[in-house]
């Protein structure tokens, strides 16, 4: 469960967030708005990369600003842009590197990493050069490298922006099929069929949060 309790964020004298207040228990959830408008910072408080300036977020009763390093074991973080993930040489030491505070050797960590890429679509990619896979891999690498650890919670801040349709469909059916609760970000809201739940943002405030049809009808009227 995800809970924010009157959630605000100031860069400076600029009002990000203001009083966002929701409790999400659904799998699948997904934060829509125009760019500005405040639903990646939204997403970025789930794990504690941006902490309130005013009210808390909540996951699982632990509270981001007081409990971050506890919060972040449950939630992982996929961002936009792969390579600003990817820090290892090769797929399989990538993946291992996440797993490196596992308390495993390295053989069983060799191991794990090679089973997780199997897991999510990138089998034999172990020993491939990991700044050489196409933007769709790099993708489900970061991907992998989170779901090494195994969270609770994975959180998406616009993980299609820079795939071609066809992986922005492959990556959003593999989060269909996921254990974790996911939190997406995204402007492609043709991805959405199979979420439960859609949130508007607009000027930092939530302006709109139902079932898909409804949201997004609110939305491409603000929008249009």
């Amino acid at each position: 469960m995800i809970e924010f309790e009157g959630v605000g964020h100031r860069y400076g004298d600029r009002e990000v967030l203001a009083d966002v207040t929701l409790a999400l228990p659904e799998k699948r959830v997904a934060f829509v708005g125009a760019n500005g408008s405040g639903k990646s910072t939204l997403a970025r408080t789930v794990n504690g990369l941006v902490l309130p300036t005013s009210g808390r977020v909540l996951v699982d009763g632990l509270d981001t600003a007081r409990r971050g390093a506890e919060v972040r074991r449950r939630v992982g973080f996929v961002f936009t842009d792969p390579d600003s993930q990817i820090v290892m040489p090769t797929a399989g030491e990538d993946v291992a590197f996440s797993l490196r505070r596992a308390g495993l050797g390295r053989a069983e960590r060799a191991r794990r990493a090679a089973e997780v890429l199997a897991e999510h679509g990138l089998a034999g990619y172990a020993d491939h050069p990991a700044h050489q896979l196409s933007g769709g891999q790099k993708q489900l690498l970061a991907l992998c490298g989170m779901l090494a650890l195994d969270p609770d919670v994975l959180v998406c801040d616009e993980p299609t922006t820079l795939l071609d349709l066809r992986n922005k469909r492959r990556f959003v059916d593999l989060l269909s099929g996921l254990r974790q609760q996911v939190v997406l970000v995204t402007h492609d809201l043709d991805l959405l069929d199979g979420f439960e739940r859609v949130v508007v943002v607009d000027g930092g405030r939530v302006v709109a949060d139902d079932e898909p049809a409804p949201a997004l009808r609110h939305y491409r009227a603000l929008a249009g």
